[in-house]
């Protein structure tokens, strides 16, 4: 394969393949099962916190 064809695949078949790849993740993270582990996760960093 050359570098040229190379390149026009990724320009084309692999932009496609990254943003398909990218909506699944986004869609993944929001679907409604995962809210209480991206509720915790969203309070991880409160969590050794002292209250005064």
């Amino acid at each position: 394969m050359t570098y040229d064809a190379f390149r026009h695949f990724a320009d084309s078949w692999g932009l496609l393949f990254m943003a398909i790849c990218y909506l699944a993740f986004v869609g993944w993270a929001l679907l409604p099962r995962n809210r209480e582990r991206s509720k915790a996760a969203k309070e991880m960093i409160f969590k050794d916190r002292d209250n005064g």
